[in-house]
């Protein structure tokens, strides 16, 4: 069962991750954990879908830059949080491929990964996650999240992907807008979500670090930290 859509004006995939089945035969609870792209593209309609939806958390995973330049409307709020996934003296990535570079990021800072989930564990009420797209920064954290919560790797995988169509049409758009058809290719490579990106970076952390939850106490979360999200998810 995929999450369910949720429409906040301006953005263009939102969703709820609640209702995913786990290996214990539960549902993650709906009304906890809510996935998106940046909420600076929030109309004043969107904005108010939020504020109607009791959202209690915003977790902003941009880095400075991407703040200054397209702050949302919660940058500034209560319950605004900044958790960056990349530290201000980390060069840029190089890599050639989304996979590489998502890797890559996993690498030099399990830390702040372990950050961003446990700033939805610690949380009351209705948590938003989002990066710029809600694609692969996102992806990351919740995949991480929805995996020590139970549910399955095809599911998460499933969730993933659902990105694809949601942002197909802004693909298409920044497409057209590119006269250098010699850059498309790169374009498509860190802008589509593919399935097989997200089973690659699964099966990066399960030979690296021995799986999702051995890599976020790589990252310093407790059994405390770790128990505490599950109850909250499921």
């Amino acid at each position: 069962m995929a999450g369910m859509d949720l429409d906040w004006p301006g953005c263009r995939n939102v969703r709820d991750v609640g209702g995913l089945p786990t290996a214990d035969g539960g549902r993650t609870r709906t009304g906890v954990l809510i996935r998106a792209d940046s909420l600076h593209f929030l109309s004043p309609e969107g904005v108010e879908a939020v504020r109607r939806a009791g959202v209690q958390r915003i977790l902003d995973l941009r880095g400075d830059a991407e703040v200054a330049q397209w702050p949302t409307p919660f940058t500034e709020d209560p319950i605004g949080v900044r958790q960056s996934l990349r530290d201000p003296a980390d060069p840029e990535h190089g890599q050639a491929t989304i996979v590489a570079a998502c890797t890559w990021m996993l690498d030099r800072r399990p830390e702040l990964f372990a950050a961003a989930v446990k700033a939805i564990a610690d949380a009351d009420g209705a948590v938003v996650v989002h990066c710029h797209g809600g694609k692969d920064r996102t992806g990351m954290v919740v995949a991480l999240a929805l995996s020590v919560a139970g549910v399955p790797e095809d599911e998460i995988v499933t969730d993933y992907f659902l990105t694809q169509e949601r942002l197909a049409a802004w693909l298409a758009e920044q497409l057209a807008e590119e006269p250098d058809e010699s850059r498309h290719p790169e374009l498509i490579e860190f802008r589509d979500t593919r399935a097989e990106s997200m089973v690659a970076i699964l099966r990066h952390l399960d030979e690296k670090y021995g799986g999702p939850e051995a890599y976020l106490r790589h990252g310093g979360l407790t059994t405390e930290d770790l128990d505490r999200l599950r109850k909250r998810l499921t």
